[in-house]
């Protein structure tokens, strides 16, 4: 880990530390199940991926336009990493759900995830949607050019999508106002550059991945 992405993680778990001081949303630390507690723990897991293939797009593409969104995914997620850890470590819970269960704290089947689905342990099969398979994640690393550039675009095109609705719903449902409030800014600034993506997609003449 570079000394540039300790210091954004740090300072993201800074932020996060700042919910101690007076007047923050601090009345209680919310439940081992709760939404809050859930949401964290996975979302930054599924962050941790965006900012790989975000990092290595920065280091493979020639083209100006795809380093500039790579540099922003990578800066803007290990900072809200930082923040979710900083708050995960104050409520005293652990960065990951022991049991390795994924979005058992999403209840409702409006937004296409069933917790049971996720199932337990850290493989493939058990990924969050819109996370890419190790198999993606080496053949991103071995192409080049044009052709890596649309590919990095199709995998976080569909790895924002995939992370969305756990956004909203967080944003919505979540007992602590400062998380409600940072899953709400993901979800804006998240469909922001999703949209830019599927317009740089076009531009090179491709499509999204299935979903």
């Amino acid at each position: 880990m570079t000394i540039a992405v300790v210091a954004v993680l740090l300072l993201g778990a800074a932020v996060g530390l700042l919910i101690k001081l007076p007047g923050a949303d601090t009345s209680s630390t919310p439940a081992r199940d709760s939404v809050d507690v859930g949401f964290t723990q996975d979302m930054s897991t599924h962050h941790l991926q965006g900012v790989t293939m975000a990092n290595i797009a920065r280091e493979k593409t020639a083209d100006p336009a795809v380093r500039q969104l790579a540099f922003d995914i990578a800066s803007t997620q290990l900072e809200q990493v930082g923040r979710m850890k900083g708050w995960l470590f104050l409520w005293g819970y652990p960065e990951q759900s022991v049991d390795g269960v994924h979005m058992w704290w999403m209840t409702s089947g409006t937004h296409g995830h069933d917790p049971a689905a996720s199932g337990s342990g850290s493989g493939d099969a058990e990924r969050m949607p819109g996370m890419a398979s190790s198999e993606e994640i080496t053949k991103l690393r071995s192409l080049t050019g044009v052709e890596f550039d649309v590919y990095f675009l199709q995998l976080m095109l569909r790895h924002h999508k995939g992370g969305a609705p756990m956004a909203e719903y967080a944003a919505t449902r979540a007992g602590q106002s400062v998380v409600r409030t940072l899953a709400d800014n993901m979800l804006k600034s998240q469909t922001a550059e999703s949209t830019y993506m599927q317009q740089l997609i076009t531009e090179r003449g491709a499509a999204p991945l299935p979903s």
